[in-house]
């Protein structure tokens, strides 16, 4: 692998565009200084957010587009009107050419996810591709997948959502054999959907390269009892807006009562160290981006309302992707899993 990861950006992506994508990846840069960066967008803005920003002109090229997606544009229409010349599809591009290890986009998810598949295409045997989140727990972190790529799935399709998630999960936290567990409404066998069953059942009689745990609780996701969750996108991306909600509840919640009384605001600033700890352990911002897995290339969604800060946090994950080679792993892994599964059970 080379010693330099390329990161293309679509710098027109998301609600602030170049004033948090630039910011974002100078922040990143200070991180992996063997980064460089191809630049997707309006030259003339790029430009100028670029100026107040010295040590990343070095390690910048800039590709001028005349196309920005929106924010609000369907799929179809974003394909349409933006192939072959709009940030997102050129950022794209730049890894399906060899010229970017990875791209980031905190764009339009939908299109984001047209254009990757129409570009990249996905890898043999993987019917769609997933959006992998990255979600802490109690004592570290883990993947759950999908969180809004597809609405539904079938048992074949949450069998390949586990055997993607356990790839990331080893590129990511060098578990070599990583534990994995399938959502449901409880841990009995009986329960759940039919296709959760299935897939349940298909995973315990075949030999899969990860530890299958059997099911998990939604409150079992936060305490880190596997390394990778697994779901379809309708209840994936509820999950994870809803515990993001969550965290901002908590933090209105103790802002109220740290500022309640005298006595309460003299406690504050005694703990002060251990809020700042928990605010940092809560701010969705550290781990923002989530994974298109199952396609030829890695693609990295960041959430589009998303500071600097944020943003770095999605190129740091571009980045650790790339230099963990986890397309190679999860090509790898493809063909020694589905030859180990039973089919009958999946039919």
């Amino acid at each position: 692998m080379a010693a330099t990861q390329t990161i293309a950006l679509d710098v027109m992506g998301g609600d602030h565009g170049p004033q948090v994508v630039i910011p974002g990846a100078a922040l990143s840069l200070v991180r992996h200084p063997d980064t460089r960066y191809i630049l997707f967008g309006d030259e003339g803005v790029i430009r100028e957010e670029l100026a107040n920003h010295k040590s990343l002109q070095d390690k910048s090229e800039i590709v001028h587009t005349d196309v920005s997606i929106s924010m609000d544009a369907k799929p179809s229409q974003a394909l349409r009107k933006g192939r072959w010349k709009s940030s997102m599809w050129k950022s794209i591009e730049a890894v399906r050419d060899g010229d970017a290890e990875a791209v980031v986009s905190a764009g339009n998810t939908g299109a984001l996810m047209a254009m990757s598949r129409f570009c990249l295409k996905t890898l043999p045997e993987i019917e769609r591709p997933a959006i992998a989140a990255i979600w802490p727990t109690v004592d570290a972190e883990c993947i759950v997948l999908d969180v809004g790529a597809n609405v539904g799935a079938d048992a074949r399709q949450l069998i390949d959502f586990s055997m993607m998630g356990a790839a990331m999960a080893r590129a990511l936290f060098s578990h070599a054999r990583p534990t994995v567990g399938l959502l449901n409404i409880g841990v009995e066998e009986i329960k759940g959907l039919e296709e959760v069953r299935k897939a349940a059942a298909a995973l315990r009689e075949s030999n899969p390269p990860f530890d299958y745990r059997g099911f998990v609780e939604g409150n079992d996701v936060g305490q880190g009892v596997v390394d990778v969750v697994v779901t379809e996108g309708f209840s994936g991306n509820i999950a994870l807006k809803t515990a993001e909600g969550t965290a901002k509840q908590i933090s209105a919640y103790l802002r109220a009562a740290m500022s309640r009384s005298l006595m309460a605001r003299m406690g504050a600033i005694l703990a002060q160290g251990a809020f700042r700890a928990l605010k940092e352990k809560m701010d969705p911002r550290q781990s923002n981006g989530g994974v298109f897995l199952g396609l030829n290339g890695i693609v990295i969604k960041s959430h589009g309302g998303t500071d600097a800060t944020g943003f770095a946090s999605a190129i740091d994950l571009g980045y650790d992707m790339a230099r963990s080679g986890l397309v190679e792993r999860l090509t790898s892994d493809i063909e020694k899993f589905h030859a180990s599964l039973n089919m009958e059970n999946i039919a």
